[in-house]
């Protein structure tokens, strides 16, 4: 079927412009040419030791997505999962919770004194295997409180007083 008048497509099809950005994966901004350097100093990006750049907001808003009230046991593969969302690359990682200390080293952490009264965004603490738990466990705050596999009510998720905690913070 033919038809004899005369439609400009772009009226019907595409009413709206469309502006599309292509940013480049080397992490320049190729969309924001004229970025200062304070712009740049303020992002949430941290590049480590080892050349990863973790984004501290995109680890953050990952957590913050966590709104479970109760643990399903699988606290490592969430804060695994965050980290992934911020950028973080891992050669392989461990399974149990307790096991995680070098591999948070090797991406750009460091080992802190505890700082349960002062967390900062994107710290992440370990508790060692104990009674209560064969596999330990590991938590990251989100800026909004301490979150794991759920959205905990404090750092102190076991009744045992006497686990052992190791803290971490992503140096810059």
């Amino acid at each position: 079927m033919a038809y004899d008048h005369n439609v400009n497509l772009s009226e019907v099809h595409a009413p709206v412009q469309a502006n599309i950005i292509i940013r480049s994966q080397s992490g320049k901004n190729a969309g924001r040419p004229n970025s200062t350097k304070a712009e740049q100093k303020s992002s949430s990006n941290v590049i480590s030791k080892n050349g990863q750049r973790i984004d501290i907001d995109r680890l953050t808003g990952f957590l913050q997505g966590i709104t479970r009230q109760s643990s399903t046991q699988k606290c490592a593969r969430s804060v695994r999962l965050a980290l992934e969302s911020a950028g973080a690359r891992f050669n392989g990682h461990p399974v149990a919770a307790a096991d995680w200390g070098s591999t948070l080293q090797k991406i750009g952490y460091q080992k802190i004194n505890l700082s349960f009264d002062r967390p900062k965004k994107g710290d992440i603490y370990i508790i060692d295997r104990n009674q209560s738990s064969r596999y330990g466990h590991i938590a990251a705050y989100s800026g909004n409180g301490w979150v794991s596999d759920y959205r905990q009510s404090g750092y102190a998720v076991y009744r045992n007083p006497n686990v052992k905690y190791t803290y971490y913070r992503l140096q810059q």
